[in-house]
């Protein structure tokens, strides 16, 4: 395993569409330790490939409160085949847009179909910050950023920030 390094915004990969995985393979699974110990590494609670410059489509995630034990998921090929009509509104924020947050609006709970490291066909529904977490990974598979869901004006500043910071770590 290894700690990979995470792209930030505004990288135009991360505006990429992910490829489909053909078969879960060695390869896939040493991607999928990465991409933990990765977002271990960086204290996140998910992590899509294309964030580690890997447009496959995979995700980890490990949601769980500091008093719960550690939760981990790791899904390849994930795709949302339910929502539920209730919205919530939370914060996010991303590994890609480091000290950046703001509220988002999806749905309260989400039905999942993916297979699961050994390739086997899972599905999993959930609720609260796991379906959230669940959608704004898969959004990345398809290029889709949390910050595509702000007005333009607070996009905007957002990605100005982080390019002036780009810029400042450069020079």
């Amino acid at each position: 395993m290894a700690i990979r390094p995470i792209i930030t915004a505004p990288d135009k990969r991360l505006k990429e569409r992910s490829a489909p995985v053909e078969v879960v393979d060695d390869e896939v699974r040493a991607l999928l330790d990465d991409m933990m110990e990765s977002m271990h590494a960086a204290d996140g609670i998910g992590l899509a490939a294309i964030q580690i410059g890997v447009p496959k489509r995979c995700i980890v995630t490990d949601v769980h409160l500091a008093d719960e034990p550690p939760a981990p998921l790791k899904l390849v090929n994930p795709e949302v085949v339910w929502r539920s009509d209730e919205r919530v509104n939370r914060e996010e924020g991303c590994l890609s847009f480091p000290d950046h947050y703001a509220d988002v609006e999806r749905p309260a709970s989400v039905t999942v179909a993916y297979q699961d490291e050994t390739g086997a066909a899972q599905e999993l529904t959930a609720v609260g910050t796991l379906a959230v977490c669940l959608q704004h990974e898969i959004d990345h598979l398809e290029g889709v950023l949390f910050v595509d869901y702000l007005s333009l004006v607070k996009r905007s500043i957002i990605l100005r920030k982080l390019t002036k910071a780009r810029r400042a770590a450069a020079g």
